[in-house]
């Protein structure tokens, strides 16, 4: 009964260790895996933050003072008149006080913060996504390294069946002394590279599959399959890059910070009042403990800053063309890389017309080598060099299929690809 559960729980357990792994999902992993991508909550929160003290700037601010002092002198009138007596104030006076102060308008300065804080944001969260989109060129290097050395250790496999079907009737004629054993043992040599080969081929896929496993942060084996679906070239679509959305998002900041410095410069209307207990109140000829109140509009402009907001102004200017420049220099570049790819898809599509060929004509010249060597009309050493050039010719052309599927998801990714989230 134990040994039937086994045997029915093998296909699930073979399917599961063979999953399939799909490029754009190794994307998306990475991008969920990326520790930086939880900055991206972290700048709202400070936005947020930042949006609701910006809001306070309408409500009504209150201070409560207090204070007690001893003058040296005070205001008197000395006026000598019958029947008349001015008082005095006294020296000590003390004043307990609530104040507060409303703004009616404050020059449209805090609506050009709140939109410079969200400017603020979205060129953090455009830096990200610059960050994110580098993890793609990183991903699609080690999943096409991990695919090409599954595809040329496939052809090493089906090159070393033959030389071991090949060693099976060389030995046989040794044992029937009809062939000499060196041709045996030439036979098993170049085995034994053949497996010394798939050996370096498996540490190198052991090494990308890390990659892989460390960016992603899914498992991701050696018995897992790596699959590619091979898409068109984006030749015709506008760039898609998200360098362009930090380029625009950072210029949007400086419009907006040019704005809050305009904003700055006009006149500030508020509401203000004063509360309090104090000796002597606003009647100053009362030297006694009093209540009193004032209540007022208040007008405040700096109509003259010796140019200095328009020098600011002039800064911003002058880094927004910064930006420019840096945007032309960025989209010449991707030109320039976009150029050099195309001449490399080209070269591939053509090294693979000739690898087809070669193959079928090193394929031919293999069998009938086979055929001469059973008749004994060639050495093994001759038979030997032929099945080699055979698999040159073969992981060739692997090679540059897959290379050439890699050079056009490169292109796809120079061009800007857009991934599903």
């Amino acid at each position: 009964m134990k040994k039937l559960l086994i045997l029915l729980l093998l296909p699930t357990q073979l399917a599961f260790a063979q999953q399939e792994i799909l490029l754009d999902n190794c994307y998306n992993w990475a991008r969920e895996n990326y520790p930086n991508l939880k900055q991206a909550e972290v700048w709202q929160e400070i936005t947020s933050l930042k949006k609701e003290n910006i809001k306070t700037n309408y409500l009504p601010q209150l201070a409560l003072n207090g204070q007690a002092t001893y003058q040296s002198d005070v205001t008197s009138v000395n006026i000598s008149m019958p029947g008349i007596d001015i008082p005095s104030v006294s020296k000590d006076q003390y004043k307990t006080y609530a104040e507060f102060k409303q703004n009616i308008w404050d020059g449209g300065i805090s609506t050009s913060n709140t939109k410079l804080e969200e400017a603020i944001l979205q060129s953090n969260l455009s830096q990200l996504e610059v960050e994110l989109y580098k993890l793609t060129e990183q991903i699609s290097q080690a999943f096409f390294t991990a695919l090409a050395m599954d595809k040329q250790k496939e052809v090493l496999a089906a090159q070393k069946k033959v030389l071991q079907e090949k060693l099976k009737m060389v030995q046989s004629g040794v044992e029937n002394q009809m062939i000499e054993k060196s041709n045996a043992l030439s036979l098993e040599v170049e085995i034994l590279n053949i497996e010394q080969s798939a050996l370096q081929l498996d540490a190198g896929k052991k090494t990308a599959i890390q990659i892989l496993t460390i960016l992603t942060g899914q498992t991701i084996n050696k018995n897992s399959v790596l699959k590619y679906n091979a898409s068109e070239l984006n030749k015709h679509d506008e760039l898609s890059r998200p360098e362009l959305d930090l380029f625009a998002s950072q210029k949007n900041q400086f419009e907006r910070q040019s704005d809050l410095l305009t904003k700055s410069r006009n006149p500030k209307v508020f509401g203000f009042g004063q509360a309090g207990y104090g000796k002597p109140a606003l009647n100053m000829l009362n030297d006694k403990f009093d209540t009193y109140y004032l209540v007022g509009v208040g007008l405040s402009w700096n109509a003259f800053d010796w140019k200095k907001t328009n020098r600011q102004k002039e800064i911003l200017q002058l880094q927004s063309k910064m930006i420019s420049q840096q945007e032309e220099t960025f989209n010449q570049n991707i030109k320039l890389l976009l150029a050099q790819q195309n001449e490399q898809i080209s070269k591939l599509e053509k090294l693979i017309e000739t690898d087809t060929k070669i193959v079928t004509l090193r394929t031919e010249i293999a069998q009938s080598s086979a055929s001469r060597l059973e008749n004994e009309t060639i050495t093994t050493s001759d038979y030997i060099q032929d099945v080699q050039a055979e698999t040159i010719a073969k992981l060739n052309v692997e090679l540059h299929r897959i290379q050439l599927n890699e050079a056009k998801e490169k292109y796809n990714l120079i061009k800007g690809k857009i991934f599903n989230e």
